[in-house]
């Protein structure tokens, strides 16, 4: 089994344009959560939304590239571009040899609807476009991606809810060690509009807390009262630890263990065992104990059901030591990007020696009170992290990645 290795990091945020902006924020506390008035004009419950300015690519890609490539899109290509430079690759070394992409990715809504819109005023689906069908469909990111960097590996996105960009981080691990793949650029894109979020407010999913968007989203606090929608795009490049050394790579970090199950039970409420038992397992694939764990990025969105599970969950794994936060009291909760961005920025505390707050902490539940939970940040070290994310239907991913 090869070592697998992370040399390069690249993210687009709610927290900044780039690592140094998102390390900054961090280690300050600062919140990316404000309004959205536009929300309120169709019929929205809560008006609360991570606050992304999308990037002007027009003078970066020719059109025939930017013509199929959809918001989340540019966000994913701004961060695997200062991914591709953290690591020392170029377009040279890109054309030489073969690297792959696994992506992850979970609606493209914006397209679909304009894509419709246009054919009930035009009634002809040949002034819908040439770039809609790219990106409306779910792969969107890594077709457009493997297209712009000229990849020849593996290719597709992976769509698993909240959870996506979390196991393609695992599953381009998987490949790389078994000597199937040398190096594949991971990560998860997420789409910030209005209209791709309708679905989730109307299940009263979101936070109502709009006189102080700061101040609502609420992982673990006992006041909590739903999640705040975030997003952007976060890139990780693996690589096997034999193709970085070869290389002279700068290697950050190693995955040790990718931990993964499914809750089988209810489509939208989450249960105990299912995230336990992913836990447990990203622990023991990496061949280490609870002990080493020096802290943990819980999935925490701030919805009253689900941190009352991962609390009970990380109970039930580490009991009542090891330092937990949430960034999602930050960056909102980013969705298809989450699993991506949160193994960045954990790498960034860990690169920085703190840990960031978990904003807002201010009364535990009965659950929340029995774990670990950082209100403030946190001088200190970290060598080995875990990094959860959870998502609709029961699916569970657990990362354990060590600082090198």
């Amino acid at each position: 089994m090869k070592r697998v290795v992370i040399t390069g990091m690249g993210i687009y945020s709610v927290l900044g344009k780039n690592l140094e902006e998102v390390k900054q924020s961090l280690y300050t506390g600062k919140s990316g959560i404000g309004i959205e008035p536009a929300r309120k004009e169709f019929g929205f419950r809560s008006s609360l939304t991570g606050i992304l300015e999308r990037p002007n690519l027009k003078k970066v890609l020719h059109r025939r590239m930017r013509v199929g490539l959809p918001e989340q899109g540019e966000y994913a290509y701004v961060a695997t571009v200062e991914a591709f430079k953290n690591a020392g690759i170029d377009q040279d070394y890109l054309d030489k040899n073969i690297v792959g992409i696994l992506y992850g990715n979970d609606s493209s809504a914006v397209p679909v609807i304009e894509g419709w819109e246009r054919m009930k005023v035009k009634k002809d689906t040949s002034l819908i476009g040439s770039g809609a069908v790219f990106k409306q469909m779910n792969s969107t990111v890594s077709m457009n991606l493997s297209v712009i960097f000229k990849l020849r590996g593996i290719n597709f996105t992976v769509s698993g809810a909240c959870a996506s960009s979390s196991h393609a981080i695992g599953m381009g691990a998987l490949l790389i060690q078994q000597g199937m793949q040398d190096m594949i650029v991971c990560g998860g894109a997420q789409e910030v509009n209005l209209q791709s979020m309708g679905s989730f407010d109307g299940l009263s999913a979101f936070s109502t807390r709009e006189d102080e968007p700061t101040k609502a989203s609420r992982p673990f606090d006992r006041d909590r009262d739903g999640l705040i929608p975030g997003g952007g795009g976060a890139t990780v490049i693996l690589e096997s630890y034999e193709s970085a050394v070869k290389r002279g790579a700068p290697i950050l970090a190693e995955v040790m263990g990718y931990g993964f199950s499914s809750n089988g039970a209810h489509i939208s409420q989450p249960n105990v065992e299912g995230p336990t038992r992913s836990l447990q397992d990203a622990i023991k694939r990496a061949g280490l104990q609870v002990s080493d764990i020096d802290y943990v990025n819980a999935h925490a969105t701030s919805t009253p059901v689900g941190d009352i599970s991962e609390a009970q969950a990380l109970f039930n794994v580490f009991g009542s030591k090891t330092p937990i936060s949430s960034t999602k009291s930050m960056t909102g909760h980013e969705m298809w990007m989450g699993g991506a961005s949160e193994v960045i920025y954990s790498m960034l505390m860990a690169q920085n020696d703190f840990i960031a707050p978990n904003l807002n902490f201010e009364n535990p539940d009965e659950y929340s009170a029995k774990i670990n939970v950082i209100p403030e940040t946190k001088e200190a070290k970290i060598n080995t992290f875990l990094s959860n994310s959870f998502g609709f239907g029961g699916t569970n991913s657990s990362l354990v990645i060590r600082k090198l």
